[in-house]
This record gives structure tokens, sequence and C-alpha cells, in this order.
């Protein structure tokens, strides 16, 4: 898979064409050919592979630092991604991938390789739900500076979902909208503990590897209650996408976790509904929503 090269002709993948629609996005495709030579300059890369197809707003490739297999990674930084150094920095290996090296400047990351680097969402006959069980158990830690906290994000959610339901031109009932602004509004008036979260923590960014079993990737960092790491593994559908399911998530997690099954639901539907509108997969999050609601 994605075999080391001396050299390749540059392209962009496909899933990266979409920033074109965005100023921003252009200008970042436009340099991309420069970052890219930079980055393996200022890493000290012998080679590079051809990049991987999965990425939506980073370039990612397999390389070689001398006998080490890293993993180089240039983002579209925006609002999610961009304390991903820091949150990676923080768990040092712990549940995560580690981070080797990072250049702010032009948005550039050396990772560790997980290998073999097969997806936990395309791993049936191991029990997913105890591998990111152990993980959220490494994963949620104190944290504080520099990251985000999930009240600013939830009230940014707040403040945006019904707007992005009528850009979207109201795809779903207007009683879901309403339900999760209330939910975030009750979540967002009590104080918890503060944790660092992994807000994408998904069966898609959880990769066996050779230092760990299974180690997750591609953090979109928070800072908040515990109870909002349940939110992307409920609504994850690559783990079976009916009622019984997403329930059987939220209450297997939030009882071997210790976690309040409440907030976990609250935080999810607040989530689900918040990231539907921009999704490739808005209904499903739609129907999560409803299943979770009574």
């Amino acid at each position: 898979m994605n075999d080391i090269q001396p050299d390749f002709p540059f392209r962009i993948p496909e899933k990266l064409l979409w920033l074109r629609q965005k100023e921003a996005g252009r200008t970042w495709l436009d340099r991309l050919p420069d970052l890219f030579r930079t980055a393996r300059s200022r890493f000290d890369l012998d080679s590079v592979g051809q990049p991987f197809s999965g990425g939506y707003v980073s370039f990612v490739l397999p390389a070689k630092r001398g006998p080490d297999d890293v993993i180089l990674k240039l983002q579209f930084v925006h609002r999610e991604s961009r304390f991903e150094a820091d949150a990676l920095r923080h768990w040092n290996g712990l549940g995560a991938c580690r981070l080797l090296g990072h250049d702010p400047e032009i948005g550039a990351m050396l990772l560790e390789r997980c290998r073999p680097g097969s997806y936990l969402a395309e791993a049936p006959e191991t029990d997913q739900l105890g591998v990111l069980a152990d993980l959220l158990r490494k994963l949620l830690v104190p944290a504080g500076d520099p990251f985000l906290s999930l009240i600013e994000e939830s009230t940014s959610w707040i403040s945006s979902l019904e707007k992005d339901w009528l850009n979207a031109g109201k795809p779903c009932e207007r009683y879901l909208v309403d339900f999760a602004v209330s939910a975030l509004k009750e979540l967002n008036s009590t104080e918890t503990e503060q944790v660092l979260l992994h807000q994408d923590l998904h069966g898609h960014n959880v990769l066996s590897a050779d230092r760990e079993p299974w180690l997750a990737i591609d953090p979109k960092p928070l800072v908040g209650d515990p109870a909002f790491a349940l939110s992307p593994i409920v609504r994850s559908f690559e783990f079976g996408h009916t009622r019984e399911a997403a329930r059987f998530r939220l209450d297997r997690l939030s009882e071997e976790l210790a976690l309040d099954r409440e907030r976990a639901r609250l935080w999810t539907v607040g989530q689900t509904m918040a990231w539907a509108f921009d999704s490739a997969y808005s209904e499903r999050h739609f129907e999560t929503t409803r299943w979770l609601m009574d």
C-alpha cells in the first residue's frame, strides 16, 4: 500500500478538489506543490510515496526519513483542525499516533506511520466498541489552552443551526433543529471536568498499528465535557445504522466508561445536527437524531 518511491509526478487527489469552491482553498491548492517541496526539505525526507486518496482537507503521503517509515501531512488549516498538532503532542502517543515534527508556518506535520494501517471500521471480527472504549480511557486527559472549548464551539452551533437548516433548503423537520438547540443550551448551562476531546473519533479515524493494536488519527480537538466523547461514535453508521445499534453504542460506552448517558445523548444530538447540513450523509444524521430524541 503506497510503496515509497524516490519521486512521482505531483498530483492533487480528487477528494481535495472541492476546495476550489473556496477562495482560501484555491489559494492553498495552488501553493500545495511548493508547500510539499518545502516540507520535504525541512523534514529531511529521503523519499515519498503516492499520496493517500482519502483526505478531504489534507494532503497525506507515506515517506521515509532514514530507516523510519513516516507520514507527511499538509493541512488546509481550518477552525476544527488548527490545533491537531497540539493535541497529538499532548497525547504523546497515548492512544493516538505520535507527532514527530510540526511546521505551523506551512501547515505541515510529520507523523508516526501506523502499520498495517487498516481501518477499525473494516474490522467486523474485532470488538470495535471495546477498542474505542480502550482508546477513550487514554485520550480523555485533562487539558486547557490552546484548545478551543466545547462550550465555545457549541455556542457557535446554537447560533448557526437555524441558518444552516434554511440555507440547506429545510431538508429535515424543524423540530430536529429546535431540539438540538435546546439540548445544547441545557448542556452549556452546567460546568464539567475539562478533558481533551477527539470530536471526530469514528471507525475510519482509528488505524491498526504495530506499537499498539489500534491508534487514533486526525483529531479535531476540543476541551470540555467527557460525555461529549461518545458523540462521534454513537452517530457512526459504519458500526450499524439502526435505532437499536445507535442506542446500544450509547448504552454500552456510557456504562463502560462511567460517563453521563443523558449528557452523552444530548451532545450527540447537538453535534450530529450541527455537522449534518454540510455532510454527504445528512439523511443518516437526521435519522440518528430522531432515534435519540426519546
